[in-house]
Formats: C-alpha cells, structure tokens, sequence
C-alpha cells in the first residue's frame, strides 16, 4: 500500500506541475476538504490539506483551502468542535450535484465541479491538474480598508447567476481527541473554516461590499483568513475567489 509520505509527494509534484501551465495570471484553485474529528479515515486528508497549505502559492497558482467539518460523525463517541451544519449542508448540496448515494468523508470538491476521495492524492493530482487549465470567468479583488472591515470587489462578463461567499479560515489548530474512532489521537488542523456566509450575488456582472469580517476572542489572528469564492448558482462552479490573510492590514499600514 502507498504510504502517506508518497501520497503528500504526489500531490507536491503536480503543484510543481502547475507551476508550469502557461496561465495568463495567477489562477486560484479553491480545495474543499469534507472531513471530521470523529472519521478514523479523515486524519491522513487533513494532514495532505496542512501539506498544500504550505505551497499554496507558486508562480502561476494559488490554492484556496477550506477544511469544512460535517456534524453527522458527531454523537459515536467524539463531538468535532469544529463542526457547523453550514458545512454539513454544503457537502449535501455537492452530494446532490454529483450525484451521489450519499455523503461521505474525507472528500474533496475541486472548484465546486470536481470531487474525489481525500485519500486518494493520485485522483486529487489529476484534478488539480484539470482545474489548472480551466481558466476562471469572475475576478476577485480583496482589501481590507481597516482591521475589521473588508471590501470586496467582483466582476463577471457571463450571463450566469452567481453568489458571493465569505468564509473565514484558520491554520495551526490542534486538538486531543478524547473518544470516537480517534479516541486519544492528536490531531492537526489547518484551513478550517470558522465561519461561512452568503454576501448576495452579481448584478449585472459586478459586486462591491464593504462587509465587517469576524474575529472572536478565541481565533488566532495571525493564523486568519478571508476568503471571497464566487460560485455558479446552477451548477455550483466555482467563477472566481481570492484569499487575504488578516493581518493584511497591518502589514499594509507598516508599508506605507
């Protein structure tokens, strides 16, 4: 069987395979992982995702993570603390969409329209390799004006009805799990996705907000980020997105 150190150099070598697609500009490709504290087979997913978090940017490519932690593994012994019924519906929608018997983690959805096992790092190289030369239709563009305030500007030439997300990630999470499957196992997260929400959508071609992005107490600042995705209402494709990190802000400020 292929060990997991394999598995993770697979996918780094198709990251370097991106870096070599001729793109007209930096492409983002959006990663979704559907995983869960509670799922014995979810630990080797979210340490590939922690991998690509690492070499989200190249010269061509900027991967968008989202680790997003589904409730139906909660109750068999461990509650995931980062589960939310906002990621457990995403993940039926894309069950709808795909056309699967049924929900299951780890799973990874590609820019909304791809999908595979979160195991599986030869179909997840393949993927990426595909989103890779899938040019995107929507820009984002991302500033934020102050530490709490976040202005976000989308345009698309299509005719299609797209929606506006804002999520909210953070990396370098860990935790003691006290029962279930990975009963007494410590695990490491990055990218998870604290918080998820509908902006609105694209009227005629364009959106601009400036919207108040959460920060609670027990959020890590300088592990935060906000992302923008902007998704095909018909078939869930992912157009455009883009990711900031928090501490954009302050880092802008020092630079002026």
């Amino acid at each position: 069987m292929r060990s997991f150190a394999h598995s993770v150099a697979l996918v780094l070598i198709a990251l370097a395979f991106l870096t070599g697609c001729t793109l007209l500009a930096q492409q983002p490709i959006v990663v979704e992982l559907f995983t869960s504290e509670g799922c014995s087979s979810c630990p080797p997913a979210d340490a590939l995702l922690s991998q690509l978090s690492k070499q989200r940017n190249s010269t061509s490519v900027e991967l968008i993570l989202l680790e997003e932690h589904v409730e139906y593994w909660n109750g068999q012994g461990w509650n995931d603390r980062f589960s939310a019924p906002t990621f457990t519906q995403r993940q039926y929608e894309y069950q709808k969409q795909f056309h699967l018997a049924s929900a299951y983690t780890p799973q990874v959805v590609i820019d909304g329209h791809l999908q595979t096992s979160g195991g599986d790092a030869t179909a997840i190289q393949q993927r990426l390799a595909e989103a890779a030369r899938a040019q995107k239709s929507a820009t984002v563009a991302l500033n934020f004006v102050s530490p709490d305030k976040l202005q976000i500007t989308a345009t698309d030439a299509s005719n299609a009805k797209l929606r506006v997300l804002l999520a909210v990630t953070e990396d370098n999470l860990t935790t003691k799990v006290g029962g279930g499957e990975n009963g007494g196992r410590v695990l490491k997260h990055d990218a998870v996705v604290r918080e998820l929400r509908s902006l609105g959508t694209l009227s005629n071609g364009r959106f601009e907000k400036t919207v108040n992005v959460p920060d609670r107490s027990d959020w890590k600042k300088d592990d935060l980020r906000a992302i923008v995705l902007v998704q095909n209402e018909s078939d869930d494709s992912i157009r455009g997105a883009a990711s900031v990190t928090f501490n954009a802000h302050t880092t802008a400020a020092a630079e002026r």
